[in-house]
């Protein structure tokens, strides 16, 4: 007999311990193999149900008949309609303090309806309960004898047998896809990012490319949206790093963020038809064909750090010399690339993320080229910078981070972007009113406030030669 998981759910003093514990006991009696998930923390709601959903084929949301469904129950509602739960049961607890009234009943199911209706959907449906009484949670109630339709468990042994008939899901092998994210961490998910998808036990890379949409639960109308907040349901394409066989009955799989902590839950709706055409085209001349050519070893210099720390500076002097050594070069600079590439992005977490991603591609096709390839960006968030590490192989990416203390790089102010952005004029100016998170192994750190211009290229260089890439 299959294990059917139920998750019961709803806000405080709705009744849904009392109905736990009474699910517990008969299915016990009964010997029906049912886990009754019993979501108590309000607070922590979202984390808790979007996570347990991944293990639930039923969610039985439970709402006190004298409150009706409140936003609470719509987004808990809205939540698993959208994660793609088998079956979705709305039960009107305490019919009992409304004498069974059946207009109570009749109103709110009205509203589910609506509700569902807008997802297409026939997977919800409401039961009236008395949990405190058992009335048509085992046994049908006869102070309810206006309702016609299951009692709970009867409803859930049916929901039991559809999981039983067996069934083989045509599984497509694909790379992107449609999909449905439930974000359940307070920072917000940005598109562009890379974020981790673990598919059973493989962790593959995940980037949000585009985010199409938000759900708005109240509504239930789509809003245009670059990020996703806590409790929110988004819809995207997602883009992975490696095929994975697509199973659309079982497509509910965590996410998690660079340090692998889960952030929210995704849907897959199905493969993208570009998965299958577009295909990485086999060439004859390779990047160690070209790097034989030019007679180097190709790589990333990759330099971080705040405004005003002296990254293009530095990078620049480093060129300089690597041309001079007759080393083929290409110094991509975050003001330069602003002006053609990336010039209709602006400076929010989510443009920042974007420009990086975009850089980083970049910088892969230079390496694959042969290129010794600078890069000169603040790229302010270690999530990118990690990202833009796993493009290329290993031992190609070197990362330096310009290490000077935000009081020096503000006194130098060589552009007068601070004193703007204290000034207010300037948003999201990293340092001042984003976050800069400083690397956490980088290859090279270089403390420009004991290091001159020079003396920090030399540095570099010496690194270089270390690593066999200036001869």
């Amino acid at each position: 007999m299959s294990v059917l998981s139920v998750l019961v759910c709803g806000v405080d003093a709705t009744g849904k311990t009392t109905l736990g514990v009474r699910l517990k006991d008969t299915t016990g009696r009964d010997r029906r193999h049912i886990t009754i998930a019993d979501v108590v923390d309000a607070k922590r709601s979202t984390m808790v149900l979007a996570t347990a959903a991944l293990e639930s084929n039923v969610a039985i949301i439970v709402v006190d008949a004298r409150s009706g469904l409140t936003d609470e129950a719509r987004n808990q509602s809205c939540m698993f309609l959208a994660l793609g739960l088998e079956r979705i049961v709305v039960a009107i607890n305490k019919m009992d303090l409304v004498g069974y009234a059946r207009e109570v009943f009749t109103r709110e199911e009205q509203k589910c309806k609506q509700f569902a209706d807008h997802f297409g959907s026939h997977r919800m449906l409401c039961i009236p309960i008395s949990a405190l009484h058992r009335d048509n949670i085992g046994e049908r109630a006869s102070r309810m004898a206006w309702y016609s339709g299951p009692t709970l468990l009867d409803f859930l042994s049916n929901v039991q047998g559809d999981n039983t008939t067996e069934s083989v899901a045509e599984r497509t092998p694909a790379h992107q896809f449609e999909a449905t994210i439930v974000w359940a961490v307070d920072r917000p998910m940005l598109q562009s990012r890379s974020y981790l998808l673990r598919v059973g036990t493989a962790t593959v890379s995940a980037t949000v490319a585009p985010l199409k949409y938000r759900i708005d639960a109240r509504t239930l109308q789509p809003l245009p949206a670059k990020t996703l907040d806590c409790g929110d349901i988004g819809v995207c394409n997602l883009e992975l790093d490696q095929l994975i066989d697509f199973d659309p009955t079982d497509a509910r799989f965590n996410l998690l963020d660079a340090d692998k902590e889960t952030v929210g839950v995704v849907r897959l709706h199905f493969a993208l038809r570009r998965s299958q055409n577009v295909q990485w085209q086999a060439l004859d001349i390779n990047k160690d064909a070209r790097a034989a050519l030019m007679g180097q070893r190709p790589c990333v210099v990759w330099f971080t750090g705040l405004s005003g720390a002296g990254k293009s500076t530095i990078a620049n002097l480093v060129e300089k010399r690597l041309h001079a050594l007759g080393r083929h070069t290409y110094l991509l600079d975050g003001d330069n690339v602003r002006h053609g590439l990336n010039k209709d992005l602006g400076f929010t977490d989510a443009d920042r993320v974007e420009n990086i991603r975009r850089v980083a591609e970049v910088s892969r096709l230079m390496v694959d080229a042969g290129l010794v390839v600078l890069v000169s960006f603040i790229s302010p968030f270690r999530s990118e910078r990690r990202m833009a590490r796993a493009l290329v192989a290993d031992g190609e990416f070197i990362e330096v981070f310009v290490d000077t203390p935000l009081d020096v790089a503000e006194s130098r102010d060589p552009k007068g972007l601070y004193v703007k952005a204290r000034r207010g004029e300037l948003k999201n100016f990293t340092g001042v009113d984003s976050p800069y998170e400083v690397p956490e192994q980088p290859e090279l750190r270089l403390d420009t406030t004991r290091l001159t211009a020079e003396d920090s290229a030399q540095e570099i260089l010496r690194y270089l030669e270390r690593m066999g890439i200036v001869g």
